[in-house]
């Protein structure tokens, strides 16, 4: 619930390190009536310090990632995982790649830099940038793991960066067995510039050592697919090119207007650019008042005088404070095994000691990430009414379809309603929806009309209200029919009016883009205001053919056409769970991409086939298969292991996390089924929001529309077949 209404709109550009640390600080005292929004390309930042360490195999990938997903529920905030290309300072909106814009009354950047090399012909085709950090540690990964008996390595750039990715490179591939070929391109006469003596000397003995090779006064003229040539005319055969040739600021910056030095946003000692509604931070930003080299120490200490900023800005009460950054710092710099060297003052110092130290730094600072204090939970009255506590549970209430009335609830009510009255309604209550004969149609056309809402479960009300559409036309696809009109229904939290207006403006294009597609029109809908977003729609459809639940034989196969677990996963990022080797940004930032894939595909290929076929959403895959049995008088089998799930689901189901629903669908549909109690048996009762379409069709049909699913690039499996007998489905591990 939302105690006080939004004012106003603070976007934070980018996730680097600042607005990371900064919004782990807002999470612990927000400012009332402040929406905040991170907008990242992403749902995982990397940390710049640790990157060596894992490229030279030392730190696993999640140890690496700040998860931008998991912060944000922390801090109260919604991502929006999208590519800013511009800012609109007169309407004051962030421009995102593909026409989207975000409104806002303050900005923040913090979007880093790149070592992208786009005045070198081939750069962008035949090698990888060190920086931004996520794609070239990912490009780094899938070339190890190719396992090279002589793997050739060419690094442009001898500064700090680029030799201390070569030596970690040379060790790792050295590690795994390999005999590597390391060569690094420096276009000046000396490596390692800006390092005093005694650690440039230590750096280029290790370098040595390792058999890593620099090449100075190289001006690179091109690259190729097999390697780099220089302007000399001599050619490096290269499997693995990589560019960190020092920092190049992100192109779009000059778009802004902002003024700019050498194409980073000048700030002053408030961390305010030229425009006092945007403050700039870490690489990005070009400190006009002390200018300084690009280096994460300073970003680090931004962040508690940017909160502070930011806070006065925004509250338009109190006084700035300056950012003042030190005159030098000190420089660790991995040296490919588990040792460093250390640059400060022009002291040398080298050693096992100092990746010790170095190591517990950067451990500190990821641990800031690893788990957030809990908020508790206001405590019961000592003077209330029965059940209380029992019915709010032992969890916070899911949104999406976590939010349902349970099953057994639901058919209580139903069973209630009076049988319809008027001719042309053909049926109502008990299917996905109510189906009308058409005045005046064709012979057997009908039309159908279903509503649904969702409490929201993401705070992005665009992406909210893609996978309502996405999930009220599920009813209509179910059934074989062709989508045709909707009204929205949106209930949206207390905000100052042009915040209203904004997010409105954000939840209809949203929604047209997605009934459009669907070839729907949108024509009108109600819209209140109350305590929290819920979005809805009522939608038609025309038909010429009803696929209704009823009507499966025994001999048919079952095919699902999404995979199953976005409640538990969804109610995982809730409670900001943790587990060691995933990252849960990445696994609901999967959700919310199969969330948002429409029906309408798979059901034009299925509808040609199906006997019965349904959506999978609130009741999980069992009630809404128990359904289709029980209305076609039959039985199935499952076979638990082909069922798709999505990545993260099963891991996070084994550790204790479930939606609030899932015990009321266990409860509803475990009576009527056999099966061995697991984590993957347990995602059977997960309900789903945005959830695929469950078919049955002639099993001699099955492996043919599958191919065809696959081939209009549809997710599906074959995951049971129906039998004879009672209603019961029998899951087979």
């Amino acid at each position: 619930m939302q105690p006080f209404p939004l004012t106003r709109d603070l976007v934070m550009i980018g996730g680097g390190h600042a607005h990371a640390l900064m919004l782990r600080m807002w999470g612990m005292n927000p400012l009332p009536g402040v929406r905040v929004t991170v907008i990242n390309p992403g749902p995982v930042a990397p940390y710049t310090g640790m990157l060596p360490g894992h490229v030279a195999g030392h730190y696993s990938r999640d140890e690496l990632m700040i998860d931008l997903v998991r912060l944000a529920r922390h801090a109260g905030a919604r991502v929006i995982l999208g590519r800013a290309v511009g800012i609109d300072r007169a309407d004051r909106r962030v421009l995102l790649a593909g026409g989207d814009a975000v409104a806002y009354d303050i900005a923040s950047l913090d979007v880093g830099i790149t070592s992208d090399l786009p005045d070198v012909p081939g750069f962008a085709d035949h090698a990888v940038a060190a920086k931004p950090l996520g794609g070239y540690a990912a490009r780094w990964q899938e070339f190890v793991a190719q396992a090279r008996p002589a793997p050739r390595v060419v690094i442009i750039g001898a500064g700090v960066a680029g030799v201390e990715l070569a030596l970690a490179s040379a060790h790792r591939l050295q590690s795994g067995g390999a005999a590597p070929d390391v060569t690094v391109l420096e276009r000046s006469a000396q490596p390692l510039p800006g390092l005093g003596r005694g650690a440039r000397a230590a750096l280029l003995a290790r370098v040595q050592a390792l058999g890593v090779r620099i090449v100075t006064g190289a001006q690179v003229a091109r690259i190729t697919a097999s390697g780099v040539i220089l302007a000399d005319g001599r050619e490096l055969p290269s499997d693995f090119t990589l560019g960190a040739a020092g920092a190049q600021p992100q192109g779009w910056l000059a778009t802004t207007r902002l003024d700019l030095t050498n194409g980073f946003v000048a700030v002053g000692p408030t961390l305010q650019s030229s425009d006092p509604a945007i403050f700039a931070v870490g690489d990005c930003a070009h400190m006009a008042h002390a200018p300084r080299p690009k280096a994460g120490v300073f970003a680090v200490r931004q962040a508690p005088v940017l909160l502070h900023n930011l806070r006065v800005a925004l509250s338009e009460s109190g006084r700035m404070r300056p950012y003042h950054p030190q005159r030098d710092y000190l420089k660790l710099v991995s040296t490919g095994g588990k040792a460093a060297v250390a640059d400060k003052f022009g002291l040398r110092l080298e050693g096992a000691w100092l990746w010790r130290w170095k190591d517990r730094i950067d451990r500190r600072f990821m641990a800031k990430f690893a788990a957030y204090p809990a908020m508790p939970s206001p405590p019961l009255p000592p003077a209330r009414a029965a059940g209380l506590a029992e019915a709010l549970g032992a969890k916070p209430l899911c949104g999406g379809c976590g939010a349902k009335v349970g099953a057994a609830d639901l058919a209580t009510a139903l069973a209630r309603l009076p049988p319809p009255q008027r001719p042309e309604v053909l049926s109502g209550p008990g299917d996905d929806a109510a189906v009308l004969r058409v005045p005046g149609g064709m012979p057997g056309d009908v039309q159908v009309i279903t509503t649904d809402h969702l409490r929201a479960f993401t705070h992005d009300p665009a992406l909210m209200s893609r996978i309502a559409a996405v999930h009220a036309l599920g009813d209509i696809w179910a059934m074989g029919a062709a989508p045709q009109v909707a009204l929205a229904q949106v209930i949206l939290p207390r905000m100052a009016p042009r915040m209203q207006a904004e997010t409105l403006r954000e939840i209809m294009a949203a929604a047209s883009d997605v009934f459009t597609a669907a070839g729907a029109d949108v024509v009108g809908g109600h819209t209140s205001v109350g305590d929290e977003l819920t979005l809805g729609f009522t939608v038609t459809g025309l038909a010429p053919r009803i696929i209704a639940k009823g009507g499966a034989r025994p001999g048919d196969a079952l095919i699902l056409t999404k995979a199953l677990g976005t409640g538990t996963i969804l109610a995982a990022e809730m409670a900001q769970a943790r587990l060691p080797g995933l990252l849960l940004g990445e696994c609901v930032t999967t959700a919310f991409t199969q969330m948002c894939r429409p029906l309408g595909p798979a059901s034009a290929i299925l509808t040609r086939q199906a006997h019965a076929m349904t959506d999978v959403t609130g009741f999980g895959l069992a009630g809404h298969l128990l359904e289709m049995l029980a209305a076609s008088g039959t039985a199935a089998t499952l076979n638990l292991s082909a069922i798709p799930l999505l990545p993260g689901a099963e891991a996070l189901a084994a550790a204790g996390h479930g939606s609030s629903l899932a015990p009321a669908n266990r409860a509803a549909t475990a009576p009527r089924m056999t099966f061995t109690d697991s984590a993957r048996a347990a995602l059977l009762f997960d309900p789903q929001t945005a959830g695929g379409l469950l078919a049955a069709v002639p099993g001699d049909q099955a492996d043919a529309l599958l191919r065809a699913l696959y081939d209009a690039g549809e997710i599906a499996a074959i995951i049971g077949t129906v039998t004879s007998g009672a209603v019961w489905l029998t899951v087979q591990d």
